[in-house]
Parts: C-alpha cells; sequence; structure tokens
C-alpha cells in the first residue's frame, strides 16, 4: 500500500505524521508544485492532499489510485466527476477547524470594529507618553451590542460565529440556501442592506463563485465590516479594492485569497499597511489542536475505506 503526502508543509511542520506509517508505505512531499503531481501520484494507492489541484491530467495515469484525502473540508482543488467516473473515492475532514476558524473570524471583527491597532500604535510609538493625557479615545469606537451580523453560509463555522454574535447581543441575519430553524434567513441583498457586520463562511462553487461584487459592495453600509474566511474566490478582490479605498465599506478581514500566496501585483497589495485592512495568510483554520484533528480524521477515513465502511466520501 503506497500512501503519497503530497503537501504536507501546508499542514505544519510541527505536526505528528507518522500515524499514517500503519496503513503501509508513506511517501512525504513537503510541496509539489503541479507540474510534479502527476508523477508523484502515479504509484499511488492513497493520496493525501490539501492544495495541489488533483485533475485529470494529474491522475489518469495513476492506475492503482482508489482514495483520494483532502485535507480540508473543501474540496474544490479535486475533480469530483472524474474521480467518480474512475471510481476513486474522495474524502474530506468536515468540521475539524470550526471553532479556530469562528475564533480568527471574531477576533478580527472585534480587532477591526475597535480600532485595536490604531490603539497600539499609540502607545508603541510614543504618542500616547507625549501627550500626557491618561487615555485616548480617538478613534472613536463602539460596542457590537445591538449591530446586526450577517452570516454568509450557515454550516459548522458560520454556527459557531452566529453563537459567538449573540453573545455580544447582536442581531443575526442569515443566508443560506435553505432556512435553519431558530434564526432570521434573509436573501443576500437583504443581508448586505441591512449588516453592520458581514462574515463569509460558504463553500466555493458554482454558485457562491464572485457573488460579491461592485454591485454587492455598493448595496453595503458604509461603516460595515465584512470578513471573508471562506474562499478568495467567493468575491471580486478588484472590487473588495474599490470598496475599501473608495470609503463603500468600512474595514475588511481577510483570510483567503484567489491565488496563495499572494502573488506581487495582487489587487490587495493596495491594501496592506490600512489600518482598517486585517489581511491573514490563510491561518485562521491552522491551530495546533484543529490541525491534530484533521490529520486525525484523514487516519480515520483511510481505516474506515480498508474496513470497507468508508467515511466522510464528497464523491458519491
Amino acid at each position: 500500500m503506497n500512501i503519497v503526502i503530497l503537501d504536507y508543509a501546508t499542514l505544519g511542520y510541527d505536526l505528528d505524521l507518522s500515524g499514517a506509517e500503519r496503513f503501509g508505505n508513506v511517501i512525504k512531499y513537503e510541496k509539489t508544485a503541479q507540474h510534479e503531481a502527476k508523477e508523484r501520484v502515479h504509484e499511488a494507492d492513497i493520496v493525501i492532499v490539501n492544495k495541489v489541484k488533483m485533475v485529470r491530467e494529474v491522475l489518469e495515469d495513476a492506475k492503482n489510485l482508489k482514495l483520494i484525502c483532502e485535507t480540508a473540508t473543501g474540496f474544490d482543488n479535486i475533480d469530483i466527476d472524474y474521480c467518480r467516473e474512475r471510481g476513486i473515492l474522495v474524502a474530506n475532514t468536515p468540521a475539524y477547524s470550526s471553532a479556530c476558524v469562528a475564533q480568527v473570524t471574531v477576533s478580527m471583527v472585534c480587532s477591526l470594529a475597535t480600532h485595536l491597532r490604531e490603539y497600539e500604535d499609540n502607545v508603541s510609538s510614543g504618542e500616547y507618553t507625549s501627550l500626557g493625557n491618561a487615555n485616548c479615545l480617538v478613534p472613536v469606537y463602539h460596542e457590537l451590542g445591538g449591530k446586526t451580523w450577517g452570516i454568509i453560509g450557515f454550516g459548522s463555522i458560520g454556527r459557531a460565529v452566529a453563537r459567538i454574535a449573540e453573545a455580544f447581543d447582536c442581531k443575526i441575519l442569515v443566508n443560506k440556501r435553505t432556512p435553519v430553524e431558530g434564526y432570521e434567513c434573509v436573501d443576500l441583498d437583504t443581508l448586505l442592506r441591512e449588516s453592520d457586520i458581514i462574515t463569509i463562511h460558504c463553500p466555493l462553487n458554482e454558485q457562491t463563485r464572485g457573488m460579491l461584487g461592485e454591485r454587492e459592495f455598493d448595496m453595503m453600509k458604509r461603516d460595515a465590516i465584512v470578513v471573508n474566511v471562506a474562499r478568495g474566490a467567493v468575491w471580486d478582490e478588484g472590487a473588495v479594492v474599490d470598496a475599501v479605498l473608495n470609503g463603500k465599506i468600512g474595514a475588511i478581514g481577510c483570510d483567503v485569497f484567489s491565488c496563495e500566496p499572494i502573488p506581487k501585483g495582487h489587487p490587495f497589495t493596495k491594501l496592506f499597511g490600512l489600518k482598517n485592512v486585517s489581511l491573514t495568510p490563510h491561518m485562521a483554520w491552522g491551530s495546533y489542536e484543529s490541525r491534530t484533528r484533521c490529520f486525525n480524521t484523514v487516519l480515520s477515513n483511510i481505516d474506515a475505506y480498508l474496513n470497507g465502511e468508508p467515511i466522510n466520501i464528497v464523491s458519491k
């Protein structure tokens, strides 16, 4: 049994991957460039992958391949239709990062809402000392209590964010394909118009790709805080930049990008250093506890498959 891990660096260098060795021969690659993937999966029975695109050209000669384990909940890097055609099972790792992503989401919102970076700069720059006042209250900030928090996508992460937002005494609006009991579910336009805070937690698919563009940002409140921890391609990144630089919205937080890492010339480079912008390097999912749960789920997926009772299969 040949098990190939294509990009273990995405799981962090501190994670113990030795648990996979009980299933067979493990070949580990720190990173795999797309042009290297075809050769590296050629003799694989099982592939463990995070970011490398598992498409027809990569998989067509991997005649022994029976299972692809995605080390994430989203699996938009895998050609599911081709895997079905070939009988290759694809297993994801659902819900492992819900608490972690919710924590980072709310941290971004709180930091942006309270202008925390500006206040930290006030102290570290020496301005607080030189002005001689016991406190500094500029820029003005407001409590989250009583604000409307719109949540786009209401899986386990969206629900976790909603519970925290409710603890702040926020009104919750939800946009999802099917209504959920106990929450006010509205269409996207209504959510965008009425929300003071908007956080995005939906999967990337044909319905959500580019769902927020110039039209949608024009609908939002001028002081709205918008945080994307879903996928970079769910919004038009050029429209995001325009909205921030032209004051159409108050602030953004973003942990995901259409191309990762951010390349030179990416639209968001125009936002670097702005105090109403929080950009992080796709880390919201990655607490040690979350990554451990993720890999343990991968091991459970392999174990279940080998025992003839596969779980977490998204390619049915």
